[in-house]
């Protein structure tokens, strides 16, 4: 289901908690509101559809990803980048890494370690920024 987009800076800085299995509803609506955006977006964490977990999901090329309570285990590559967010105007600066290899579970709540360079590692970064309450 497509959710309304989450603009409420006091919710978005709060932290996400860990998702269960109880929360794959979560992960489907994640996905088809990100697949409605997809034009002007490319990643959302789930506190961007007003569900405080440890969930986003992102566009590899065609293909919607999803990332349930990722964890950022190696990182390489420093930069400062200009980013936007489809919960805040405007942009703001922000530290991401060239290179970084997560460790993660897919919807079905298996756990994968994958490494991601480039654009997609940025998104990812950007969305992980969300479950600690940075607003980007």
């Amino acid at each position: 289901m497509i959710k309304p987009i989450n603009r409420d800076t006091t919710l978005l800085s709060q932290k996400s908690v860990p998702a269960t299995k109880k929360d794959t509803e979560i992960i489907t609506n994640l996905m088809d509101t990100l697949e409605f955006h997809k034009e002007h977006c490319v990643g959302m964490a789930a506190n961007m559809i007003g569900e405080n977990k440890r969930i986003l999901v992102f566009q590899l090329g065609m293909i919607p990803i999803p990332m349930v309570n990722p964890v950022i285990t190696k990182k390489s590559g420093k930069y400062t980048v200009e980013e936007g967010c489809l919960s805040l105007d405007g942009e703001r600066s922000a530290v991401r890494y060239k290179d970084i290899e997560v460790k993660y579970q897919d919807a079905s709540f298996v756990s994968h370690t994958q490494t991601f360079t480039g654009f997609i590692a940025e998104i990812i970064q950007h969305e992980m920024d969300h479950f600690e309450g940075v607003l980007i």
